[in-house]
């Protein structure tokens, strides 16, 4: 019997670490959840739009992962447009998540951007961007996405205009090392905090903005 203690008591240290191990990760789940939390929220009272809504859709044949973001913008479908075609900007940079933004090219409706983010810092993601000005749509593709460790990443954003100002309904494709655990990341750091912050960017941005773009010509 005797012998036994020294297995007895190796099976209690790794009981005991495992429990450590386990109440850490739980800790930590919690506390970003209510990082989150509190960062949405605090997004949201500072806004003062409406909310924002965030489906996952079918993915590209080819694998990989999609979403479908959905918010409301309390401006009008001209000004919104305005605002989303004006690749040559400076206030992109604004977004937290966004490093440097520049103006590449534009030949007809379709221009090329490049910007780096805070995820990727070293790297310039190539959009190209075609505008269809007469049904308020526009198609995204990244140009170089092995550039970018990604295998492809593109979509659409369509404008729609409704009694409250305009519905922005963003899809978009994407696949790379580790899209699925970044998709459903519930947390800070995840495509949810990301696109929910960036709506509500959005949305206050466009609303100061507005008045510059309403002295415009319709584009």
């Amino acid at each position: 019997m005797n012998c036994m203690k020294p297995f007895l008591t190796h099976l209690t240290r790794r009981f005991f670490l495992l429990l450590t191990v386990i109440f850490w990760m739980v800790n930590l789940f919690f506390d970003l959840s209510i990082s989150y939390s509190a960062d949405a929220t605090k997004s949201q009272k500072r806004s003062g739009n409406d909310e924002v809504f965030i489906y996952q859709i079918a993915p590209d044949k080819r694998g990989g992962k999609a979403y479908k973001l959905v918010y409301l913008v309390k401006a009008s479908i001209d000004s919104c447009w305005k605002f989303k075609t004006d690749f040559n900007n400076n206030f992109l940079v604004k977004n937290k998540y966004i490093l440097e933004h520049r103006f590449i090219s534009q030949d007809g409706n379709t221009v090329i951007t490049e910007d780096k983010y805070t995820n990727s810092p070293n790297l310039y993601f190539r959009w190209q961007t075609t505008a269809h000005p007469k049904t308020h749509r526009l198609d995204f593709v990244l140009l170089n996405p092995e550039q970018c460790r990604q295998k492809y990443h593109y979509g659409h954003i369509q404008l729609e205009s409704v009694a409250q100002g305009t519905r922005i309904i963003q899809v978009a494709y994407f696949d790379f090392w580790g899209a699925s655990l970044w998709a459903n990341i519930p947390w800070r750091g995840g495509m949810k905090e990301f696109l929910s912050y960036t709506a509500h960017w959005e949305q206050e941005t466009i609303l100061h903005l507005k008045d510059r773009y309403d002295d415009e010509n319709p584009k």
